[in-house]
């Protein structure tokens, strides 16, 4: 692991891509979800079109990956191979409950809470409520999954109620109900909500913080730098209220969309250009033909100086956002003077970090939200 409690201009963006995982893979996917994406991988990679991957397909950096996969050792991956093998590193898929859903003892737990009224069914979140008798600061989970899937229910929620943290689960609009701001909309909308239900429900509303990975940790960190943005308040539910947070966790996230591609630099990489790629879908039209639609989307057009802190996590062999989105935020947050720290671990891919880091995370938030002013 290696930390930079400030940018430091010795570190350089480096990325070694990985396609046995692609953007928006979470442990909130349903099968369905897997499903789609290892046809669509199998499609990128299949030279020969015989609908398996040979050992020579499949990316070199991954070779050694390779056996465990290959379940009948008949030297080919198969669609159901490889879908069997994600469903095995996510805990066995969408079959088994989901570990985020399960309850705690001495937590309530209020589910489907809509945010905005009568809004669209994405419009709801879950909150979880560690028994205390104080007012509780808050941090909000984003979850990612290339803001195109996922839901509220795999949120990183345990580690934080057990230290005394309330957690808002929060559901978006995806890319495929609408395009960018509706996500960023929605996420301030729910921050609006539960600022002005803070005293109903014990919540501290000058300790607010925000957490996500992957279009979660974009969303994050968009959040923490559009709090004085109007543009990117939007009017629904909640309004006149405001939608700052004191802290983000940004984990692995996109920052500067137009860039994400020049940042690869292993063959047969996730091509971020392509018209149905994440990002093209999210902005509504192929990115590099659409900058002006892209560029509102970047949380580094909006950093301030009176941004809160940042923590940031990413991994070097990021397979699906290259970890050079991750510098150009930290090298931005810093030239702006805001308090920032990034960590980079070493020989990670696209999340799946051990639990050291989300302990880190949350002793990042008790330091920064943990003490009432």
């Amino acid at each position: 692991m290696m930390r930079y409690p400030f940018y430091s201009p010795f570190c350089r963006a480096g990325l070694v891509l990985a396609l046995i995982c692609s953007f928006g893979v979470g442990h909130s996917e349903e099968s369905s979800v897997i499903r789609s994406k290892t046809e669509a991988l199998f499609k990128r990679q299949d030279k020969d079109g015989d609908g398996k991957l040979s050992e020579e397909e499949f990316p070199s950096q991954l070779k050694r990956m390779f056996p465990q996969i290959d379940a009948d050792g008949d030297g080919f991956l198969t669609v159901e191979e490889d879908i069997a093998f994600r469903s095995r590193r996510m805990g066995g898929g969408g079959n088994k409950p989901r570990r985020g859903n399960a309850e705690m003892d001495g937590v309530t737990v209020h589910r489907d809470l809509e945010y905005v009224e009568g809004g669209h069914e994405r419009h709801k979140l879950d909150l979880y409520l560690p028994e205390s008798g104080e007012v509780l600061p808050l941090v909000i989970w984003i979850h990612g999954g290339g803001w195109k899937n996922g839901d509220k229910g795999g949120g990183q929620y345990r580690g934080l109620v057990a230290e005394g943290f309330a957690v808002a689960s929060i559901n978006y609009r995806l890319s495929g109900h609408a395009v960018f701001p509706a996500q960023i909309n929605d996420c301030k909308a729910a921050i609006r909500w539960l600022r002005k239900n803070a005293d109903e429900y014990g919540i501290d509303p000058d300790r607010f913080g925000v957490w996500g990975s992957s279009a979660g940790g974009h969303l994050s960190a968009l959040v923490g730098t559009s709090g004085d943005v109007e543009s990117l308040e939007g009017d629904l539910g909640v309004t006149g209220v405001s939608s700052r947070v004191q802290a983000v966790c940004d984990w692995y996230g996109p920052t500067d969309l137009l860039k994400m591609n020049e940042q690869r630099n292993v063959e047969g990489s996730m091509d971020h250009d392509r018209p149905d790629s994440p990002e093209s879908l999210l902005i509504g039209g192929n990115l590099q033909d659409n900058p002006e639609l892209a560029k509102p989307v970047n949380p580094i057009e909006y950093i301030s100086k009176d941004d809160p802190p940042f923590l940031i996590v990413h991994g070097d062999r990021d397979p699906a956002v290259p970890i050079g989105q991750s510098y150009l935020l930290c090298d931005a947050l810093q030239e702006a003077g805001v308090p920032v720290e990034m960590v980079v671990v070493e020989g990670a891919g696209h999340g799946r970090f051990p639990q050291e880091y989300q302990q880190q995370a949350v002793e990042y938030f008790q330091e920064v939200l943990g003490k009432k002013e």
